[in-house]
């Protein structure tokens, strides 16, 4: 079987599977976030942290405790690395350098999982397990429980209340992210990751010829990263290492996994607002952009110019021989679309054209679907201003679900939408204005898509890295730390102010002059916008790298 062939079975296999579990998993989330019933367990757990279930916050307080919970996270993580080396299972590992302490707790908290380390020789089981598998839960939630904080704002009218965040949190990881996890875990066992703390896996030691290996949780920290769109792994080479992703068969779980709550929250979008076409016009934009930027991947892959890839058909250079050319084109994509990170391949080796498309993929925003939760509330932004954008065209007032979008309303979705370019743009700059980027291992054009993808892939939480460059050095750690610290928490508070902006609103009438956004139409006009809006931003930076370099 060719590559090719190999590669569309496994997207067609895929989108299938995607569109068979969209309604009824999505139900499932809607059951979830509107409920009204609380488990025992659940009130437990918020009379331990002294929470009332039945009190309702605003978009402030919603904030605030959103900020609280992340806070107390990151000093407790931070705490948790820097005293690695007096804690049980420690593997005889050091603490973690203050720097590299802050760049970790910081990134996984945001969901970013970027790792300037190897995980393999750095980490002790139960800081990876206490410590980092933990935020894979909680900042997957975080991100889930601010969607549907946006999507009531969207859903109610006259009122300042948007849920309460704690509820949220508990509710999605007790009902939807740990129950995944735990069936997750088990078929990638059957397929071959290895889960035990004996025996196998982890750590590799190498002494006068030997290697000695120790074990660990592989296989629950390879599903809830997937699951949460974290990208996190033990392993330095990430799922490109056979412990954690031994076959092609785990390889389409992984992408299914990382898919598919992502593709199901524009479901719980439709319901909650009574309107299920809605949600279908949410989720066909995330499919056109995800398979335009999937075949151009696979296109830059199959047909990369250069004497080895023409003489072999392809560009194989830091790809797996048992994943090939097209699922490590397809892996890639799909991994920057959403807010993964997660790896199979190495991007820094694909060919100039291919390494630029995961970078375009985190610049849209990941929003095709983007990362569980931030992907849908920010393709609501994008909906947001391209129903400005058309209202300005017509000379009517913008509505969009029966909300009108106001100035209050776009300023906070143009703010959400400058932060993470801002972020990337004066990264990039900064790092070559100090010199910085002398850390990187090429020169010229590529040398500038090094520093632009790290900086990318931090500033919208993605957590890949394109590799070619010397990220764990102080300078680096605190610069995309602080990058990964503001793309992930402005947005949130600006997503929030939003929701609290149209839940105060009175419900507008459709009318002969509504704009309808459950049409070809206007799926056209918000794929166009995003794409637009991300050109006019980025096109100077992507021409002087990776597009001078393909040319």
């Amino acid at each position: 079987m060719s590559t090719t062939t190999a590669g569309i079975i496994l997207l067609g296999t895929l989108a299938a599977a995607l569109a068979a579990v969209h309604r009824p998993f999505g139900d499932h989330l809607y059951r979830v976030v509107t409920g009204t019933r609380h488990s025992r367990v659940e009130r437990g757990i918020y009379r331990l942290i002294g929470v009332d279930p039945h009190a309702e916050q605003s978009w402030g307080t919603y904030a605030r405790s959103v900020l609280a919970f992340s806070l107390v996270s990151i000093l407790f993580l931070y705490a948790f690395l820097r005293l690695q080396d007096r804690l049980w299972l420690s593997l005889g590992f050091e603490a973690v350098p203050d720097h590299l302490a802050w760049n970790t707790a910081v990134s996984f908290v945001t969901n970013t999982n970027w790792q300037a380390y190897s995980g393999e020789s750095t980490m002790g089981h139960l800081v990876q397990m206490a410590g980092l598998a933990v935020q894979n839960f909680a900042s997957a939630s975080v991100g889930i429980a601010i969607a549907v904080a946006l999507v009531r704002g969207f859903a109610r009218s006259r009122t300042d209340r948007l849920g309460n965040f704690f509820v949220d949190l508990v509710r999605i990881t007790l009902r939807v992210l740990l129950p995944i996890a735990l069936l997750g875990a088990l078929v990638l066992m059957v397929g071959g990751v290895v889960q035990n703390l004996s025996g196998g896996t982890d750590v590799a030691t190498v002494t006068g010829g030997t290697q000695t290996l120790t074990g660990g949780p592989v296989a629950s920290q390879e599903v809830i990263k997937e699951l949460g769109t974290n990208g996190g792994g033990f392993y330095n080479v990430n799922s490109s290492h056979p412990f954690e992703n031994p076959t092609t068969w785990t390889n389409w779980f992984e992408l299914f996994l990382i898919l598919l709550i992502p593709f199901s929250l524009p479901r719980v979008f439709g319901r909650m607002i009574g309107q299920n076409r809605q949600g279908y016009a949410i989720v066909a934009v995330m499919a056109v952009l995800a398979i335009a930027s999937i075949t151009l991947t696979n296109v830059f892959e199959l047909t990369g110019a250069g004497t080895v890839p023409q003489a072999v058909g392809a560009a194989m250079e830091g790809k797996e021989a048992r994943f090939g050319v097209s699922n490590s084109a397809s892996f890639a994509a799909i991994t920057t679309l959403t807010s993964t990170g997660s790896v199979n391949s190495f991007h820094d080796s694909y060919t100039a054209l291919g390494g630029m498309m995961p970078m375009v993929n985190m610049m849209l925003g990941e929003v095709a679907p983007g990362g569980v939760g931030a992907g849908l509330y920010g393709m609501l932004v994008l909906a947001v201003i391209t129903v400005f954008v058309a209202g300005l065209m017509v000379g009517r007032t913008p509505e969009y679900v029966g909300k009108k979008v106001g100035a209050r309303e776009i300023k906070f979705a143009s703010l959400y939408f400058l932060t993470t370019p801002l972020l990337v743009l004066i990264g990039t700059a900064v790092a070559f204005a100090t010199g910085n980027n002398a850390t990187a291992l090429n020169v010229g054009p590529h040398a500038l898509s090094e520093v632009l993808y790290a900086f990318t892939s931090a500033s919208n939480n993605n957590g890949s890295a394109f590799a070619g460059i010397t990220v764990n050095t102080p300078w680096w750690d605190v610069a995309l730390g602080l990058c990964m610290l503001l793309g992930r928490f402005l947005p949130i508070i600006l997503v929030l102010g939003l929701a609290g902006s149209l839940a105060r609103q009175n419900p507008v009438p459709t009318s002969a002059g509504t704009l309808p956004t459950h049409r070809p139409l206007f799926v056209g006009m918000l794929t166009g916008v995003t794409v637009v809006l991300v050109a006019l931003t980025f096109l100077p930076a992507l021409a002087l790298g990776p597009l001078a370099e393909g040319l």
